[in-house]
C-alpha cells in the first residue's frame, strides 16, 4: 500500500512539473531543525486532485476574471493567498498566516511605536469585537468600549472577517480618518465614531501615590520593556511610603507571556505563575516565579474588567489563586491560549494556537475568563472620585492594611 501511495506522489510531481503548476509547494520547506521527512509523512498530503483543483481555479481566473490580464496577480501573492486560505479553514481566530510585511509591522507594533487607532481587537464567536481601548488613544479618545463589535469600516462590512484583515483595514497614515461602525450591547442602532489616525507610542506603565500609604500601578499592555517600567515603579513607589498596592489591569489586551510571569514574580517569592497544555511536547510547560524579580509583600488587589484578556488574565489569575491578591471588577475577556510564530522560509510566518492557559489551581482562562471576587460595574475615570471600581479598590486595601495593623 506504501509503495503504491510513492507512486501517487511520484506521478503528480511529475504531471505538475510538466504542467508547471508555479505554486511552488515543493520549494518551500521548512528548517531542517524543525522538520524532518517523517513528520511530513505523518500529515494528509496534497494529492493530484487537490493540486489540480487549485491549478484549474488559477486557469479560470486568468482566462476570464476581466482584469486579470490588466492587473496580474504576483506570484508571491498567490502562493500566500493559498496558504492563508489554508489556515483559516481550521477556524481558530488566533492560528493565523501572516505575510512578510504583515510580520515586519506586527515586530514594529512590540517595540512599541505604529500608526493607527490605539486598540486591541479579538475574534468571539465569529465577531470581530474591541478587547480594549488602549489608555489616551484616539479609539478611547473616541469613546469605543470593550466587547463593542466592529461591524463595518468606512463603508466596508467586515462582518466574517479575520481580526488581522480588520486590524490591517483600520491602519493608515497618521492623520488621515477611519469610520468604524459597531454593535453595542444595549443599543438599538449601530453607532458610528469617526477617528483621526495617529503614531501609536504605547506607554505600558503609570504609577502614582493615591494617598500617604497606597500606591498605583497601571499597565496597559505588556511588552518588552514593561517588567523593568513597573519594578522601576514600584521602586519609587516604595520610596515613597507605599504600604498597600491597587494593581489596574483594566482594558489591558494582554501582550508578552514573559512580561507576565515578571510581574507576578515581583509579589510573589516562588512557585507556579501560569501552566499551558497542548499536544506537543514543547506546548507542555509550568512558568515558574523568579525569584530575583521579587519585590515587595505589601497588601495588594487587581483590578479586571471585560477589557483584561491574556498575559493581564494571567498575572490576575496567579495572584489571585496564590492569596496574593482580590480580583475587583468585572468579568475578563477569556482568551487564554498560547500562539507560536513559525517563521518560514520567504519572511513570512504561521502563529499557531499551541496551547490553552491554565491558573496555578487549574481553572481554565480561555472562553472562560476571571470572575472577581468582588464584583463592581462601571468603567475607568481619570477623576478618582467618579472610579467606583477604583473606590472600591481603595476601601479593601485600607481594610488590609488595618488587618494587618491588629495583628501587631
Amino acid at each position: 500500500m506504501n509503495d503504491s501511495k510513492n507512486r501517487l506522489y511520484v506521478l503528480a510531481i511529475i504531471i505538475l512539473a510538466a504542467l508547471g503548476f508555479v505554486y511552488g509547494f515543493g520549494g518551500v520547506s521548512a528548517p531542517a531543525a524543525e522538520f524532518s521527512e517523517s513528520d511530513f509523512n505523518r500529515i494528509s498530503p496534497f494529492n493530484v486532485r487537490s493540486l489540480w483543483l487549485l491549478r484549474q481555479v488559477r486557469l479560470l481566473i486568468e482566462s476570464y476574471q476581466v482584469d486579470a490580464e490588466e492587473k496580474p496577480v504576483e506570484e508571491d501573492d498567490l502562493l500566500h493567498g493559498a496558504a492563508k486560505g489554508m489556515v483559516e479553514a481550521w477556524k481558530d481566530p488566533y492560528t493565523r498566516f501572516v505575510s512578510p510585511r504583515q510580520l515586519k509591522d506586527e515586530e514594529i507594533e512590540l517595540e512599541g511605536k505604529y500608526g493607527g487607532l490605539g486598540m486591541y481587537v479579538g475574534d468571539r464567536d465569529g465577531a470581530i469585537l474591541v478587547i480594549s481601548p488602549m489608555e489616551d488613544s484616539p479609539a478611547e479618545r473616541a469613546g469605543l468600549k470593550p466587547k463593542d463589535q466592529i461591524v463595518k469600516v468606512d463603508n466596508e462590512v467586515v462582518v466574517g472577517w479575520t481580526s488581522d484583515r480588520v486590524v490591517q483595514k483600520l491602519r493608515g497614515d497618521p492623520d488621515t480618518k477611519v469610520t468604524v461602525w459597531v454593535r453595542r450591547e444595549g443599543e438599538d442602532e449601530l453607532l458610528s465614531f469617526e477617528i483621526t489616525r495617529e503614531i501609536i507610542k504605547l506607554k505600558s506603565v503609570r504609577y502614582e501615590m493615591l494617598s500617604d500609604d497606597i500606591g498605583y500601578l497601571k499597565l496597559t499592555q505588556f511588552k518588552h520593556s514593561t517588567s523593568e517600567e513597573a519594578r522601576s515603579g514600584l521602586r519609587d513607589l516604595i520610596k515613597q511610603g507605599m504600604r498597600a498596592l491597587i494593581l489596574d489591569l483594566r482594558n489591558n489586551g494582554g501582550g508578552l507571556l514573559d512580561a507576565s510571569v515578571k510581574i507576578v514574580s515581583m509579589f510573589v517569592r516562588n512557585g507556579l505563575v501560569v501552566e499551558t497544555k497542548g499536544r506537543s511536547e514543547r506546548a507542555n510547560e509550568k512558568y515558574n516565579v523568579d525569584k530575583s524579580q521579587y519585590l515587595t509583600n505589601v497588601p495588594m488587589v487587581v483590578l479586571i474588567n471585560g477589557g483584561s484578556a491574556s498575559a493581564s488574565e494571567i498575572v490576575a489569575g496567579a495572584l489571585n489563586d496564590r492569596g496574593r491578591a482580590k480580583l475587583i471588577g468585572e468579568k475578563s475577556f477569556g482568551k487564554g491560549s498560547v500562539q507560536t510564530l513559525f517563521p518560514l522560509t520567504d519572511g513570512s510566518g504561521v502563529y499557531v494556537t499551541i496551547a490553552r492557559y491554565y491558573t496555578p489551581s487549574g481553572k481554565v482562562i480561555d472562553h472562560v475568563g476571571l470572575s472577581p471576587d468582588i464584583e463592581v460595574k462601571g468603567e475607568p475615570d481619570r477623576d478618582i472620585t467618579k472610579d467606583e471600581q477604583l473606590q472600591r479598590a481603595i476601601t479593601e486595601v485600607k481594610k488590609s492594611l488595618r488587618a494587618v495593623a491588629g495583628r501587631r
